[in-house]
């Protein structure tokens, strides 16, 4: 057996930027006017004189909604593997960045150049054995590592960032709630605090549901409102337990919704809006019996070949 070449060495960067050189001058030039443009863009949309009016009227919070909308879009884009869709939510996404950075720019708190500044600091810091001198080589070590200098910026011990409720909080508070939900449940099942039977599983859920009903029989919005959670976090034991991802099951519901609904409207001639109870319910089961039947031939044209 002959001996194989050592890897090249990783390139240590100590000083207090990464090596420009792993881009070429004309593409690092072309995306720096690129964003430049945007930047300029976005500040000339929130300008008192001349701005546009939907743009001024927004706050840090009033875009919030666009942040996980356009995250949203921009991961479903990535999932059907539509490239030029991707790009163009990226920039989306890129889009409420610059937004939140020049609304904080004109409230006197940060801009962009504190936002990538941050980021690439961040990068840089957490990273020892790329831009430092730590020797961290596997996924593991370069893991544990990452946790470690996280704890202590965050003025912890390692020991103390690991508690499970602190990782509980952290998957609360940040993650989408079925994602969250999902995260927790798991945790806290590795921790001990789990059912013996899925039997169990289903008489909480049970349990639950009663509650929620007794509440709505109340006049408590926020009672009914907690219980309802209950009722959600319940259920989805019953998809931890099964090994499905409730997200993922709620997506294709929504995506089957709309297209029996896009059925529907194909097989009306007027607007949904003007048909009886009746009526929607007769193009309801049309459209359902039409996309069953659909599946089914498919199913049979991929069996064939």
């Amino acid at each position: 057996m002959t001996d194989q070449p050592s890897p090249p060495a990783l390139k240590k960067t100590t000083g207090e930027t990464a090596d420009k050189t792993l881009v070429d001058p004309e593409t690092m030039a072309a995306m720096l006017a690129a964003m430049e443009r945007l930047i300029a863009v976005v500040a000339q949309l929130r300008s008192p004189e001349d701005g546009c009016p939907w743009d001024l009227a927004q706050t840090p919070e009033s875009l919030t909604p666009y942040i996980i909308e356009e995250a949203y879009e921009t991961v479903d884009a990535i999932k059907n593997g539509d490239r030029p869709a991707v790009a163009e939510e990226l920039g989306d996404l890129l889009l409420q960045v610059v937004l939140q950075g020049q609304i904080a720019r004109e409230a006197g708190d940060f801009d962009m150049t504190v936002i990538a500044n941050g980021i690439a600091d961040k990068l840089i810091r957490r990273h020892p054995h790329i831009f430092g001198d730590s020797n961290a080589t596997s996924d593991d070590e370069v893991r544990q590592q990452w946790e470690a200098i996280k704890a202590q910026e965050k003025g912890e011990t390692l020991e103390e960032s690991q508690r499970l409720s602190r990782k509980l909080d952290r998957y609360g508070r940040s993650l989408p709630p079925l994602t969250g939900a999902m995260k927790i449940s798991t945790k806290a099942a590795a921790a001990g605090f789990e059912w013996n039977s899925l039997e169990g599983v289903w008489e909480k859920f049970h349990e639950e549901v009663g509650e929620l009903q007794e509440a709505i029989a109340q006049s408590d919005t926020e009672h009914q409102e907690s219980e309802l959670g209950d009722v959600l976090f319940s259920l989805i034991q019953v998809a931890r337990w099964q090994k499905l991802d409730p997200a993922a099951a709620l997506t294709k519901t929504n995506h089957k919704f709309v297209k029996r609904l896009r059925l529907m409207e194909s097989m009306s001639d007027r607007p949904l809006e003007d048909h009886t109870l009746a009526e929607l319910d007769d193009l309801w089961n049309r459209a359902k019996g039409q996309l069953r039947a659909e599946m089914a031939s498919a199913g049979k044209n991929a069996a064939a070949h």
